[in-house]
């Protein structure tokens, strides 16, 4: 992900604009770029507001500290508020520039499987398509100079309410996202209504057979030794499948292991967002996972397992997920998530999935245009996705290029 860096260090509350209040149910906007100076406002929002994981302020804090300031992001948070200066939402948004177009996108890019802004549930309730049309064009011009906003991979609904840009949709995101509803305190309940009966016997041999390799234990990563060493074993874990692959590893950049290792860090009086998990067998880790937590709600991130490793044949990575499921089903969560995109695991795991959408809101007509290319292309992706066959003839050459070129970074 490319983005055009500001010197602008925060911008004025635009005055309030008088129209239909039934049309319009905010009173002014304001853009900020300091996201320390939000904090407490974005965290009182947070407390009671329709919002993801990845829009959690112990995420983002993280994700702009490291990543945006290793690549140079220009980040604007847009605060959307009553007449009394309270927040109604807040868009946590970054300026990227492509092919001569400059535009405004959720933070996190394909670090967050889920993007959306934060609102709270009547506010978001109250904006029909001509309320959310008047409130993204009001946004566009509050960040001034952008040809459109970019909306991609936005859940459809969260916690029962519409999300309002998804109404505005051009169309379904190339992949959905998958999902397991947990019945607190009915671990073994949750995991018999999801998998068959054949792939619960499958993975009753997996387990058998991993066993024989000795005494095993989950451990999560609390301490910063602990964080430090399953962070080195997820790190080293993918470097080896993508080097396996020909293809750069995109966990790589140093940035990278600086967010992970930020976000898993506990704050005073605070549990960390971002959790590390490995699946330990004589101390020396077989698998690695990476998730975020928000609210009841925990999100898988990324996932890797010891290709080298004499119990690879076992899916140690399955494993793993299981016995995760089952501590945050005992630990009263209520919805555990795979995050977005297609795998087997995903689907013999998960009987539930979420509607993913894209939004591309052009402001003029460059950005109209490159709404247009950005949106024949993921509808693209979305066919080819849906093809097994052309899904992996496409991988296929996508890999040659890769091994010839680097990919530029791309929506």
């Amino acid at each position: 992900m490319s983005a055009v860096a500001d010197s602008v260090p925060s911008l004025p509350v635009l005055p309030a604009v008088r129209r239909d209040a039934g049309a319009r149910p905010w009173h002014r906007l304001g853009v900020d770029s300091d996201i320390a100076a939000l904090e407490a406002n974005w965290r009182a929002l947070e407390a009671s507001a329709l919002v993801t994981p990845y829009q959690a302020y112990d995420w983002v804090r993280p994700f702009v500290e490291t990543i945006g300031r290793a690549e140079g992001l220009a980040f604007r948070f847009v605060r959307v508020e009553d007449e009394h200066g309270e927040l109604l939402a807040l868009f946590p948004l970054v300026i990227t520039r492509r092919l001569g177009t400059r535009f405004a996108e959720f933070i996190g890019g394909k670090h967050a499987n889920y993007h959306m802004a934060l609102y709270r549930p009547g506010f978001a309730a109250a904006l029909d398509a001509a309320a959310t049309q008047a409130l993204l064009k009001e946004i566009g011009a509050a960040l001034g100079g952008i040809d459109a906003l970019f909306l991609i991979n936005q859940p459809t609904d969260w916690q029962g309410v519409a999300n309002p840009p998804a109404g505005l949709a051009a169309g379904q995101s190339p992949s959905r996202a998958y999902k397991l509803a947990l019945e607190p305190g009915d671990c073994e309940g949750t995991l018999r209504r999801s998998m068959s009966k054949h792939a619960r016997k499958k993975l009753t041999t997996k387990r058998n057979r991993f066993a024989e390799f000795g005494p095993s234990e989950l451990v999560r990563a609390d301490s910063d030794a602990e964080i430090e060493r399953v962070l080195d074993a997820f790190l080293a874990q993918k470097a080896t499948r993508f080097a396996q692959m020909g293809v750069p590893d995109p966990f790589a950049a140093p940035a990278i292991r600086a967010f992970l290792h930020q976000g898993a860090t506990q704050q005073p009086g605070r549990p960390p967002v971002i959790e590390l998990y490995s699946l330990d067998l004589a101390g020396r880790s077989v698998a690695t996972y990476v998730g975020a937590v928000q609210g009841a709600r925990f999100s898988g991130m990324a996932t890797s397992f010891d290709l080298l490793s004499e119990t690879a044949r076992t899916s140690p990575g399955e494993l793993l997920l299981v016995e995760l499921i089952k501590r945050k089903c005992q630990a009263g969560l209520t919805m555990f998530d795979l995050g977005i995109g297609e795998a087997r695991y995903k689907t013999t795991i998960c009987d539930g999935s979420d509607d993913l959408v894209d939004t591309f809101f052009p402001l003029t007509a460059k950005g109209r245009a490159y709404a247009s290319y950005s949106q024949a292309k993921r509808a693209l992706k979305r066919r080819i996705k849906a093809s097994p066959i052309a899904l992996k003839a496409a991988q296929r050459v996508l890999g040659w290029l890769r091994r010839r070129k680097p990919a530029e970074a791309d929506e």
